[in-house]
């Protein structure tokens, strides 16, 4: 089970540390995608969060249920409007069960990464394909780890160097496993935040997929559906539950 990080200052802050991915340049493009992805059915979101997509995918008609680890992400996705909409359980999206089947079942902003190991990677696909109807689509956002940036014998490498914020990732490439360490200014304060993930290329999801059961559709670079290439630094990955 992963562990719970997203909780007491840190949830009641997080939507303060990324506002460059609540801006509706962002948040259009990735509803549009989803609600596409979801044709008329229910949605259901692994690790709901505060609500950042959901809120706003909710809001184009498409029906919410979100799964998260974290009671205070929760309490701060009730917090705003449109909030009363969408059902919430708390729980590890890996396993975390809820009623009824989903025409949509998304991970969005590198989420699925907060699984450390690679057996709870899989226990996500199989839980994925659990709520998904025939025909039912599975949808990841996540970063591609960017190896060759990391020159030999670099011990860490920033991502982001701004006035508020400076963030580095560590890797251990062995064990795919990394941790982001961020440093916020806050007033007159320095708080720091590590964040300790795993990554996994695509073609090892695209494995995963087929042992839960579905099958690969596309794969974008982006939620406007640029096309993935060596060069793209992220990728929007969707599989498929067989109709049959």
């Amino acid at each position: 089970m992963p562990e719970n990080i997203f909780v007491g200052s840190v949830a009641r802050a997080y939507d303060a540390s990324a506002p460059e991915m609540f801006t509706p340049e962002v948040l259009d493009v990735t509803t549009a995608f989803l609600a596409d992805a979801a044709s008329g059915g229910r949605a259901l979101e692994f690790a709901i969060g505060t609500g950042r997509v959901a809120l706003p995918l909710s809001a184009r008609g498409v029906e919410v249920t979100g799964i998260d680890i974290s009671e205070d992400m929760i309490a701060e996705l009730r917090a705003k409007p449109g909030a009363s909409a969408i059902a919430t359980t708390v729980g590890d999206f890996a396993t975390t069960t809820v009623p009824g089947e989903f025409a949509l079942v998304y991970l969005v902003f590198n989420t699925i990464s907060n699984l450390l190991h690679q057996h709870e990677t899989v226990q996500c696909f199989r839980n994925a394909a659990h709520h998904l109807a025939p025909g039912g689509r599975f949808v990841i956002e996540l970063t591609i780890t960017d190896l060759r940036s990391f020159p030999p014998g670099a011990a860490a490498l920033p991502f982001d160097v701004s006035e508020s914020h400076v963030g580095f990732d560590t890797l251990d490439t062995a064990t795919q496993r990394g941790i982001s360490t961020h440093f916020f200014t806050v007033g007159d304060r320095i708080v720091r935040f590590d964040t300790p993930y795993r990554y996994a290329w695509p073609a090892e999801l695209d494995l995963m997929a087929e042992m839960a059961g579905l099958t690969f559709v596309e794969r974008w670079g982006d939620w406007d559906r640029s096309p993935f290439t060596s060069e793209s630094t992220k990728h929007i990955s969707v599989w498929q539950r067989p109709e049959a």
